[in-house]
């Protein structure tokens, strides 16, 4: 009786590579494991994390892969004592097992470089100087939508205010890319964490909130720094995050590409609060966004008080009552009536 052939080695090992390839850049593109992409940032870093991905689902399957076939391959056989065939070297699976992963570390740092220069993070710094305004105590309890844990407004009670200083330090962090580098942010914010919230001041507007809102398509630089301790600003949506560290000047710049509210986190555990200390981004068209710093600029002008409150104790009957009147549609002529049924 005829034996019947083998199938080569070399077939089934180019069959299974084929077979783990397809699989593992299916997995690498459709993970779904990252949140929406709103950031001109977002995709580069996508792209590198597809990749990563990819690279692991293929070890992962090659790895589990021979454990399962050698565990039944290889298993003991009923009746079968002896011990196994005796394996000591083997100079090239040694090489190709050493060479493989060099190769893929070496790849994957020479991306990841490119990825942080196309950030702009050999660029933090970029050509602008700007002020950066330190927030006073009272300015932070009147910040209109703060989300500030309450231990903040004891600590906010001790904060020293101090006058605008120019900036000449070099940043840390990612600032303008390299088609950029040489143009000034359209939109220059300054963020301060302290424990435990963001302290977000528009130097160009003199407007303060809980939240930062931004124009969409446009650059925006972020200078971050922090009051107390480390804290780490994280927008997931944008790829984005960097450390706020007490005395050194960081750096954020980025272009947001669709509308909306995307969470932000710290991503530092900086105190008992930690957790609370979340804000949001809301990224607006432009015409929005100018309405926005607009009604703020207003609102938070220092005569405020002066143009919208009354001190209804000065005023008479007549006077308080008047513009109440007008809304009701009451004139003098309705009132000589009603005197007169009256009477």
């Amino acid at each position: 009786m005829e034996e019947k052939e083998k199938v080569p080695v070399s077939i089934i090992t180019l069959v299974g590579g084929i077979v783990i390839t397809i699989i593992s850049l299916w997995v690498g593109q459709n993970h779904g494991l990252l949140p929406e992409q709103a950031s001109e940032q977002a995709p580069l870093v996508d792209g590198f994390f597809d990749v990563m991905f990819t690279i692991a689902a293929g070890l992962f399957l090659v790895v589990e892969g021979t454990i399962v076939f050698c565990a039944i391959k290889f298993r003991r056989r009923k009746g079968d004592d002896g011990d196994g065939a005796n394996f000591r070297e083997n100079l090239p699976l040694e090489i190709f097992w050493t060479a493989i992963p060099s190769i893929i570390v070496i790849g994957l740092g020479i991306y990841s470089v490119d990825v942080y220069r196309q950030m702009g993070g050999f660029n933090p710094n970029g050509t602008m100087m700007a002020h950066h305004h330190a927030p006073s105590h009272q300015q932070v309890a009147e910040m209109p939508g703060s989300a500030i844990a309450a231990p903040l407004i004891a600590d906010a009670e001790g904060m020293e205010s101090t006058e605008a200083v120019q900036k000449d330090s070099y940043k840390y962090g990612l600032g303008a890319t390299p088609e950029e580098g040489g143009k000034a942010a359209d939109v220059v914010v300054d963020i301060t964490g302290i424990q435990y919230g963001w302290l977000i001041n528009y130097p160009d507007s003199g407007v303060m909130a809980g939240e930062l809102h931004v124009p969409v398509n446009k650059d925006i630089q972020i200078n971050l720094s922090a009051q107390d301790v480390i804290h780490s600003f994280w927008i997931p949506a944008f790829r984005l995050k960097q450390d706020a560290i007490p005395g050194k000047d960081t750096q954020l710049r980025f272009v947001a590409t669709k509308t909306g509210e995307y969470p932000v986190y710290c991503a530092e555990l900086c105190g008992a609060y930690h957790g609370a200390m979340r804000s949001s981004v809301v990224v607006q068209t432009q015409e929005e966004y100018d309405t926005w710093v607009e009604e703020n600029t207003f609102a938070q002008q220092p005569e405020l008080n002066q143009a919208v409150a009354v001190n209804t104790a000065d005023l008479s009957e007549s006077e308080y009552l008047q513009p109440y009147s007008q809304e009701m549609g009451i004139n003098s002529e309705t009132l000589n009536q009603i005197h007169s049924a009256d009477r």
